[in-house]
């Protein structure tokens, strides 16, 4: 008994021995010129951008991993990555097939606008020029396969900065399943735009629960994917409720509207591949904001002054509508907003580039009766401005020669009808 024990320690300790001996030959190897060179030049053809390598290393602790440091992708501006660990999957490994198995990320900045171009260098490269044989897919490598898609993720310390250069810094994780979909996830705003957001969301079957905690409110809800009519496409659909959440927080750090906000919200795409999802996505949601105050527009004034208004603000009991989406296209029709002297209803729209076109009508109970007075909504979400239409502005300068004050916004009412009945002699509506 004893001899067999001694035999195991011997075998462990040449076993260990034996992996301390590739792993420095390892590490000697990945810390040579060529072989950084090579990755370098491989990776930024791939990229479409020069990509630049710190420190590469392979480590035995806690998991054994290649990471490389210091790691730069020469885009406009930079993305950058502190630290990025690949632990491979060794009984894959042992059978010929090299997959990885978790993806660590840490301390990185990604830029949107290079993701964008990064993206759009890999769609560029994987259309392949015409008599050019396809390249081998995933799984089909001379050594039994290739899988570079990791199984878990790990982000630590991740920023994201979007195209207004705002940030926000998130710790996440997410496992995959055996068929390529998520399992479940997890994340943490810890600083910058939405700091304080936890969310979660957990495969159960064939659908995705989801709550997320943002506002002082929850957004709740229910995914599925599941596949469409033609080969190869998937169909998503889903259910989502918000609840009590702080409009401000979804729109900081700038606030056009604030109030606690209550919704339902459906949504559908149909896609071959996750990138597609942000062209493809539709939603639709029916909402109502209460104790709202409209930043930056006084509706109020803009009706008693018949003119362009821009600034100050417009306190509101209820707002309520429908918002529809579609990449980054919105639609807000069916408005209704109520306080205790106006009421206004409406339909505007929110180009990709954040213009605002749209129509509102307004009515002072005040002024002793419903006047129906419309706004041509304009400007940006930033900037956004209201002002009389034409038709209605012809109206407002007959109504003031009649009477002062009721008498001008009563003839914006009536002039807008003219300019409607006349088809655009006003110079349009």
């Amino acid at each position: 008994m004893v001899r067999i024990v001694k035999w195991l320690v011997a075998a462990a300790a040449l076993g260990v021995l034996l992996l301390g001996g590739v792993a420095m030959a390892l590490q000697q190897w990945l810390r040579t010129d060529d072989f950084r060179s090579r990755i370098e030049r491989d990776a930024s053809a791939a990229l479409g951008a020069p990509l630049k390598l710190g420190r590469l290393s392979v480590d035995l602790w806690p998991l054994p991993a290649v990471a490389a440091d210091d790691v730069r992708l020469l885009t406009r501006p930079p993305l950058t990555i502190g630290r990025v660990e690949a632990r491979p999957g060794w009984v894959a490994l042992l059978g010929g097939r090299l997959e990885v198995a978790t993806l660590i990320v840490r301390k990185a900045v990604l830029p949107e606008t290079a993701i964008a171009f990064v993206g759009a260098a890999m769609q560029k490269k994987a259309k392949a020029p015409a008599g050019r044989a396809a390249p081998k897919q995933a799984g089909q490598g001379e050594r039994g396969g290739t899988s570079l898609m990791p199984r878990r993720a790990v982000l630590d310390e991740v920023t994201w900065i979007d195209a207004k250069g705002l940030r926000a810094t998130v710790n996440a994780e997410m496992d995959l399943g055996g068929d390529g979909l998520l399992d479940a996830a997890t994340f943490d705003v810890v600083q910058g735009r939405f700091f304080g957001t936890k969310g979660s969301i957990r495969r159960q079957g064939s659908q995705w629960p989801l709550r997320i905690d943002i506002g002082g409110g929850q957004i709740t809800g229910n995914l599925q994917v599941q596949p469409g009519k033609a080969a190869g496409v998937l169909l998503l659909v889903g259910l989502i409720s918000t609840d009590k959440v702080e409009i401000a927080a979804l729109t900081a750090p700038q606030k056009p509207l604030t109030g606690k906000l209550q919704a339902q919200t459906t949504l559908r795409a149909e896609f071959r591949e996750f990138g597609q999802l942000a062209d493809v996505l539709k939603t639709e949601t029916r909402f109502t904001v209460r104790d709202a105050v409209l930043q930056k527009i006084d509706l109020q004034k803009a009706v008693q002054t018949i003119g362009l208004s821009r600034g100050g603000t417009t306190p509101l009991d209820t707002l309520a509508g429908t918002v529809t989406t579609q990449g980054k296209a919105v639609h807000l029709t069916h408005l209704v907003a109520t306080s205790g002297m106006l009421t206004a209803t409406g339909n505007v729209s929110i180009a990709a580039d954040k213009a605002l076109s749209g129509r509102v009508n307004v009515d002072l109970t005040a002024t002793g009766g419903a006047m129906g007075v419309p706004l041509a909504v304009g400007g940006t979400t930033d900037d956004p401005s209201v002002m009389l239409t034409r038709g209605a502005m012809v109206g407002a300068a007959l109504g003031t020669l009649v009477a002062p004050g009721a008498g001008t916004a009563a003839g914006a009412s009536v002039g807008n009808r003219i300019g409607d009945a006349l088809g655009g002699l006003f110079g349009g509506k």
